[in-house]
């Protein structure tokens, strides 16, 4: 495992293309699945050749909007291509700040909502299914390939993905780590208030009783990954950490209090230090909800009046925005941008 300063992250970055002194284009469409019964909203973020209309992203009660162009042309060359995967009760839009990032890096950014994941859609059971979150951007990625509207923008060799919390383990999923449920519930029954076992507990979650937790989802297109505060780091199965993608980076946020976020470093599971050839980088002061979009005024108080989980409320001293540009920096950096 190679650790690596916050400063020297930032050393590694590239310097930003001339399209990002544009806003990045933005396009979302319906994507049919074969192991979904209704359609997947996924959206496409990407370096704009020209202007259209500007309009905001992911705007709603408690997040800022992100700006882009709608629908513009694609600019000249081939891109690397990153996938994204939210964490439970998230979503792509909302993660716009990330997605805008890696385009400034030269990135087209490939996203979905989860169904059964996905913000006002979140259920503990369909939740646990890693295997049809991952078959999601699989879909996603075969959909782009063929579509001769972007296909010829892509570089089939620079194959990125992303993930955030639940995210993160379907990152590390496609990137070939398995999950063994019978240690995660044994996990659960030890510790029930782990932050990967709360919600999972409210639907009656055994993870054993689900094979798709258990599936392997690699997808060989894969060349990178970057993951953050993954959960369920402690049920990875041993044997197929020595066969997973060489050279992931893993991001911690924070350092001893992570609220809710699961801890890959030495002090943790030390996920990071028993996958091969991989990076392990901690940002602070931050904590898990710190990867989450800027709020609005008054979204905290909102949140706690209606008695949610405190997703605007970051520790002392911790600046959400300059946080997030260190992410797009590490992240940047993890995925050879």
């Amino acid at each position: 495992m190679q650790r690596l300063a916050l400063s020297f992250v930032l050393a590694l970055s590239q310097a930003v293309p001339a399209a990002a002194d544009m806003l990045p284009g933005y396009d979302r469409f319906d994507l049919m699945a074969d192991h979904r019964s209704r359609p997947i909203a996924a959206s496409i973020w990407y370096p704009a050749a020209n202007r259209t209309y500007r309009a905001p992203v992911g705007d709603g009660p408690i997040f800022d909007p992100t700006f882009a162009y709608v629908g513009p042309a694609i600019a000249e060359g081939e891109h690397p291509l990153v996938l994204l995967s939210h964490g439970s009760g998230g979503n792509a839009e909302s993660l716009g700040w990330l997605t805008s990032g890696l385009v400034a890096h030269g990135a087209i950014v490939l996203a979905v909502n989860h169904p059964g994941s996905t913000s006002g859609d979140s259920s503990p059971r369909r939740s646990a299914d890693l295997e049809a979150r991952a078959n999601d951007l699989s879909a996603a990625l075969d959909m782009v390939l063929a579509d001769p509207a972007f296909a010829s923008f892509i570089d089939p060799d620079r194959i990125g993905i992303v993930g955030f919390s639940l995210g993160g383990a379907t990152a590390l999923g496609m990137a070939g780590v398995r999950f063994d449920g019978e240690v995660q519930d044994a996990n659960c029954t030890t510790d029930p208030d782990a932050a990967d076992c709360v919600f999972f507990r409210l639907g009656g979650v055994r993870f054993s009783n689900y094979p798709g937790y258990e599936a392997d989802a690699r997808d060989p297109r894969v060349t990178r990954a970057v993951v953050v505060d993954p959960g369920f780091g402690g049920s990875v199965e041993p044997e197929s950490l020595g066969d997973a993608l060489a050279g992931m980076t893993l991001i911690n946020l924070g350092e001893a209090d992570r609220l809710g976020a699961a801890d890959v470093g030495p002090s943790g599971n030390n996920l990071a230090n028993r996958l091969p050839a991989a990076t392990y980088v901690e940002i602070a002061p931050a904590n898990h909800f710190t990867f989450l979009g800027t709020c609005k005024t008054g979204a905290a108080d909102l949140l706690e009046e209606g008695g949610d989980d405190p997703i605007c409320t970051d520790p002392e001293g911790a600046d959400r925005e300059a946080v997030h540009g260190q992410l797009v920096d590490a992240i940047a950096a993890g995925l050879g941008l």
